[in-house]
C-alpha cells in the first residue's frame, strides 16, 4: 500500500505532532507500507529516514504523489496539503490531535471548514475522548504514543529523593503556579515538607519565582530550566510524582505519560484529554483548583494502598501506549479504509 503521509509540521521542528507523525511514519513503514511524507517543515536536520519526505512541495509534485499513492493520511487536518484528494478521491483518513479552534475557544470560519473536511475524510481518529466529542462523532480513539525507548524507569522508586516535578512550559494555562501553591499549602497546613522541581521555560519564570520568595520556598523549589532527551529522562528519574495542573484542557497530555514511563505517579487534572493520558495509573483533580489539587494530593502521599494501587495500573496503561501497539491500531484503520 502507497501511503501519502501528511504532517504540517516535522523533524527537526520540535513539537507533540512532529514526535508523533515520525513514530507513526516509522511503525507504518515496518508494517510493510510504501511511505512518502510531505511536510511544510523547510530544515533537514541530520537524521535519515527510511522512506523519502519532500518538504514545501510544489503544486506538481503533489499532484505527483496523489497520483502515486493509495490512500491520504493527514496526521492532523492539513487542507493547503491534502486538498487535492477533492480531484483525486483517494480513501482518506485523519487524525485529529488537537482542538480545532482558536485560543479562546472561538470556533471560527475556517474552524468549520476544517471540521467538515475531517468528518467527510473515509475514517477519523482522535487522540482523545475529548476530541472525540468536540470533532466527529464517527472518530476512533487512539491515544497518542511515547518513545519508550527514551522514557524509561531507571532507578528504583524507593531511592528517589525528590518529591515533584512539573515539566512543560511556563505559561498560565499550564498551571505551575498551582504546584507552588500546592507545596505551601502541604508544609502550612498538613505540617509536610516537601521539594518540587520546575523543568521548563517562558515568560510566567520570574512571577514564578517571585511566588517561591514570597511563600519562604526558595530552599524546596528548584528552576532547572530547559531540558531534553536523556538528561530529561534523569531528572524525572529523580522524582517521585509528575505534576500537569494544567488549566487550558489539553487535547492528550504525553507529559503525563512520560512522567510514567519514568515511574512518576501522575497528578492532573481533569480537563480535556488528561484522563485518558493517566487512565487507571493516575490521579485526577478539579481543574484550576488549588484545594482540591492539594486535597487530592495529601490523600495521595498518606494512602500507600492508594500508591501501590496506581503503580501496579502503569505498565499495562502504558503497553497501549507503546509506538508498537499505536501504529498497529491506527495501521488497522488505515487498512479498514482503503478495503472500503
Amino acid at each position: 500500500m502507497n501511503i501519502l503521509f501528511i504532517s504540517h509540521k516535522f523533524y527537526p521542528d520540535i513539537g507533540g505532532i512532529e514526535v508523533n507523525s515520525e513514530l507513526l511514519a516509522n511503525q507504518f513503514k515496518a508494517l510493510g507500507a510504501n511511505i512518502k511524507l510531505v511536510t511544510w517543515s523547510n530544515n533537514l536536520g541530520d537524521k535519515k529516514f527510511e522512506y523519502e519526505v519532500i518538504r514545501k512541495p510544489s503544486l506538481r509534485k503533489l499532484l505527483i504523489l496523489f497520483k502515486w499513492s493509495d490512500l491520504i493520511f493527514e496526521n492532523n487536518p492539513t487542507i493547503r496539503l491534502s486538498w487535492l484528494n477533492i480531484l483525486f478521491r483517494k480513501p482518506r483518513v485523519v487524525a485529529v490531535l488537537t482542538w480545532i479552534k482558536n485560543n479562546n475557544s472561538e470556533v471560527t470560519f475556517v474552524d468549520l471548514l476544517k471540521k467538515k473536511w475531517v468528518n467527510n475524510a473515509t475514517q477519523v481518529i482522535a487522540i482523545s475522548e475529548a476530541i472525540k466529542r468536540d470533532t466527529s462523532k464517527k472518530a476512533v480513539v487512539i491515544g497518542n504514543p511515547y518513545r519508550s525507548e527514551l522514557f524509561k524507569s531507571n532507578i528504583d522508586r524507593n531511592l528517589r529523593v525528590k518529591d515533584f516535578l512539573f515539566l512543560g512550559r511556563l505559561v498560565s494555562d499550564k498551571g505551575a503556579d498551582m504546584c507552588i501553591e500546592l507545596i505551601y499549602q502541604l508544609k502550612s497546613i498538613y505540617n509536610i515538607e516537601c521539594n518540587l522541581s520546575i523543568i521548563g521555560e517562558g515568560p510566567e519564570m520570574e512571577t514564578l519565582k517571585n511566588n517561591a520568595k514570597k511563600y519562604k520556598l526558595e530552599k524546596n523549589i528548584q528552576f532547572l530550566g530547559f531540558l531534553k532527551g536523556q538528561k530529561l529522562v534523569n531528572e524525572l528519574n529523580q522524582h517521585k510524582y509528575i505534576l500537569v495542573p494544567s488549566r487550558w484542557e489539553e487535547p492528550f497530555g504525553n507529559v503525563a505519560l512520560e512522567g510514567m514511563a519514568c515511574g512518576c505517579i501522575p497528578i492532573v487534572s481533569d480537563g480535556g484529554g488528561l484522563p485518558d493520558a493517566v487512565g487507571e495509573a493516575g490521579i485526577l483533580f478539579k481543574r484550576n483548583s488549588v484545594q482540591d489539587l492539594t486535597d487530592k494530593t495529601y490523600e495521595l502521599l498518606t494512602n500507600t494502598n492508594q500508591q501501590k494501587y496506581l503503580l501496579d495500573n502503569t505498565e499495562a496503561h502504558l503497553a497501549n501506549h507503546s509506538e508498537n501497539k499505536v501504529g498497529q491500531r491506527y495501521f488497522d484503520v488505515i487498512v479498514k479504509a482503503y478495503n472500503s
